[in-house]
């Protein structure tokens, strides 16, 4: 749906941080793409760049300041990138006022995730990047048997990555889990260490693949983020789902975020 409210708050550095109806979206640099201020985003670079060097055909559900878009642009210059983001008043704006680099190839289609993502072809994509909140909550529909389905035609042997939000317990995210791992086999999982320890709710960003994932580097990588950071793999999430029951076609949105003046280590 539409945004009701629209705002970029640009701070003393000259980034500009994106809120749609009063949540943060997005931090976009002009002049470093690669800086990433968001937890989970560095979460969602560190599995892209698993992938083999050079171009990369990424298919982002979710768009904002598209400031995942213009990573992969920077570092993968050429890359082909199709945007699946509703909220054409939000895109017409950050493509005024934070405009794209010269010579990308980012597409923006103004249509939702699961209706866009039903529509690609097959095997179209290395990478999709599924990045998408309505009112601070992944949308059930993104979630559900029949996306993880999509998803899984849609990459062929590619990468899929999920941002997810849960609480303490995770069992919001073993549920999603268990109905990735029907299509795509092979998961792992990265967030930082207070939230996989389920000290407080967060991001955590799921990996998955019809082809074995490189745990060894995702761990490298992990242990060198600027922020601490750690992983959950494949023994640990086939514990995690093992009586997680999949979604149907389906799925629940992720629980509501809490009160930020309420969250609290354990």
């Amino acid at each position: 749906m539409p945004s009701d409210q629209i705002e970029i708050r640009v701070d003393e550095r000259g980034g500009a941080t994106v809120l749609r109806d009063g949540h943060p979206q997005s931090y976009v640099d002009l002049e470093d793409p690669e800086l990433l201020v968001f937890e989970y985003v560095q979460h969602l670079a560190i599995g892209l760049d698993l992938l083999p060097p050079g171009r990369i055909g990424v298919t982002h559900i979710g768009g904002a300041g598209l400031t995942l878009a213009r990573y992969v642009h920077h570092t993968r210059p050429g890359s082909p990138q199709i945007v699946l983001e509703p909220d054409a008043a939000l895109t017409e704006r950050i493509r005024r006022e934070l405009p794209l680099p010269r010579g990308h190839r980012i597409r923006v289609r103004a249509i939702d995730g699961a209706g866009g993502i039903s529509g690609l072809k097959d095997d179209s994509a290395e990478a999709i990047v599924v990045d998408a909140y309505d009112g601070g909550q992944v949308p059930g529909d993104l979630v559900g048997s029949r996306a993880c389905a999509d998803y899984a035609r849609v990459l062929g042997s590619g990468l899929l990555l999920l941002n997810l939000a849960d609480e303490p317990g995770l069992h919001h995210l073993a549920r999603v889990a268990a109905t990735v791992r029907q299509s795509l086999p092979h998961t792992a999982l990265i967030s930082t260490h207070e939230v996989l320890k389920g000290k407080r709710y967060g991001n955590l960003v799921l990996l998955a693949s019809r082809q074995p994932l490189d745990e060894r580097e995702l761990r490298r990588r992990a242990a060198s983020a600027a922020i601490p950071t750690g992983v959950r793999g494949a023994d640990a999430l086939a514990a995690l789902t093992r009586t997680a029951r999949p979604f149907d076609e389906i799925g629940d949105p992720s629980p509501v975020p809490p009160d930020p003046g309420r969250w609290r280590l354990r």
